[in-house]
């Protein structure tokens, strides 16, 4: 795919075997081998192995496909096109052909292969076009926070040494600490009398304002952040020309979700200032409303829910239905999906069963079958690897029962953040499929959000075909129009500009 994107070739469908491998087997991995023994019911267990070492079994194979059955794994890593092209078209295409039964089993699999397949070319996209990101904005920003850019190491090693006197000057006097050591951190927070179970940013937030040390560690951290992950290095490496490039894949290996590297999918909120739309372009920008609650009442077909799902907020209905408020109602919901079955919004969570028993049910089946240790697949086909491994025969009962919650806690998240992920990618092929015409393209899949790059003169007709393709993602993926599917759809010259 990189080759035919460096060649301005933009394909608007295809079938990629790695991609439907992945949708079958659960996982990540994908090579050539393990897809061609799938598609032939082959026993992965006993796929031959290509290797350099000398004393291995060399196979000097010219053709493809061994006499075991098995594509030959010399032949699939030396081939080289051209001079083998019409060898390996045939074997993807009897691989993709084969995928294509498999899915025919599964109810929406071959659809949603054919989006997932579509995803990954959009991947290597988004990886070839960058991010806009204006450099002497983001240096500013880093400065403000960091420092200036060190000249040398050793004014990189001083500043990095100031930046930690400023916190353990607070400290008790004699007491000192490695700032990046999180149980020396957490033991000199204890010496101020805060005796917390660890030091995560958000405890320490709750702190603000009751100690100079904690306010003041509270600042190193923002610094330190910038000056090792997101500092003058990482502009370096990753902003070429004024876009900020990393590696795009289209599934995690999980639930299937997109992820970039490059810090793309984890830019600080300080520096999005500096993702500037070029001259004579602006973002527009989309952000599913509620999306998984909404995927919820699909997948679980609950028409309660679904019921809910009319109203723009969904939650103030929900909170109505349980008798609590919006924030509470939210965070019952929410904890319904990641198993969080205590603390703030447990009461409320227990009324969901009654409000919404569809729902609830099937959230709890998900759960079960993750404790039991069975694999499930998401509503678009997606295999979740919840398998019980041998070692947990040997486990203690404690260890088996906290590893089983675990898992049952993965599987009812998995189930909702996976058809999730389908149902946004879809989205974003279509967008992306529709919006070239518009000299736009997708600059940023974040989970939920997508930013486009669009001249200004269109971004009102790229803001109606958000809208549109959002409605007919919905009805192509959900079996009726009974659950609302919303966005926050704005124009804005900046990232930061969007609410």
């Amino acid at each position: 795919m990189q080759s035919l994107v460096s060649a301005g070739v933009h394909l608007s469908r295809l079938w990629d075997v790695a991609a439907a491998h992945r949708l079958l087997c659960g996982g990540y991995r994908a090579d050539p081998t393990r897809a061609w023994a799938h598609a032939h019911n082959l026993d992965r267990t006993a796929m031959p192995s290509h290797t350099n070492d000398l004393f291995g079994q060399l196979d000097d194979s010219e053709e493809p496909v061994l006499s075991s059955g098995y594509l030959s794994p010399s032949w699939a890593a030396t081939v080289s096109p051209p001079d083998r092209a019409q060898q390996w078209a045939a074997a993807a295409l009897t691989v993709a052909a084969r995928q294509q039964a498999q899915l025919q089993a599964l109810p929406r699999g071959v659809t949603t292969a054919r989006s997932e397949s579509t995803a990954e070319m959009l991947a290597v996209e988004l990886a070839a076009t960058g991010l806009p990101l204006d450099t002497t904005i983001a240096e500013t920003i880093i400065s403000n926070a960091a420092g200036p850019r060190p000249r040398n190491e050793a004014d990189a090693i001083a500043q990095r040494i100031r930046r930690d006197n400023e916190v353990l000057a607070h400290a008790p006097v004699g007491l000192t600490a490695d700032l990046r050591s999180p149980l020396q951190v957490r033991s000199l927070v204890r010496a101020l009398g805060y005796d917390l179970p660890d030091t995560r940013a958000w405890r320490l937030e709750q702190l603000r304002g009751q100690d100079p040390l904690i306010d003041a560690l509270l600042v190193w951290r923002k610094a330190e952040r910038f000056a090792t992950t997101y500092g003058y290095a990482w502009l370096d490496t990753h902003v070429t020309n004024g876009r900020l490039h990393g590696a795009w894949t289209a599934c995690d290996g999980a639930a299937g979700r997109m992820t970039a590297s490059a810090g793309l999918h984890s830019m600080p909120a300080d520096l999005r200032p500096a993702v500037l739309a070029e001259a004579g372009y602006v973002f527009v920008r989309a952000d599913l409303g509620q999306i998984e609650p909404r995927v919820l009442a699909v997948v679980a077909g609950d028409p309660q829910l679904a019921a809910a799902t009319r109203e723009p907020d969904l939650y103030q209905p929900v909170a109505k239905a349980l008798g609590v408020d919006r924030p509470t109602a939210k965070v019952a919901v929410l904890g319904a999906m990641y198993g969080q079955t205590t603390g703030h919004g447990a009461t409320a969570l227990r009324r969901l069963h009654a409000a919404y028993p569809v729902a609830m049910a099937y959230l709890d089946a998900a759960d079960k079958a993750g404790q039991r240790g069975e694999d499930l697949r998401t509503f678009g086909g997606r295999l979740i690897r919840l398998n019980v491994g041998d070692d947990e025969a040997s486990m203690a009962a404690s260890d088996a029962r906290y590893r089983a919650g675990s898992r049952g806690r993965y599987a009812r998240n998995a189930m909702i953040q996976g058809a999730a992920a389908e149902f946004f990618k879809r989205w974003a092929v279509t967008v992306r499929a529709r919006c070239r015409s518009l000299g736009a393209e997708i600059v940023l899949c974040l989970h939920d959000e997508l930013l486009v790059h669009v001249p200004t003169d269109a971004a009102e007709a790229t803001v109606d075909l958000l809208r549109t393709t959002l409605l007919e993602t919905a009805r192509g993926w959900a079996p009726d129009d009974a659950v609302h599917f919303t966005a926050d759809i704005g124009i804005v010259e900046r990232w930061s500009d969007a609410k």
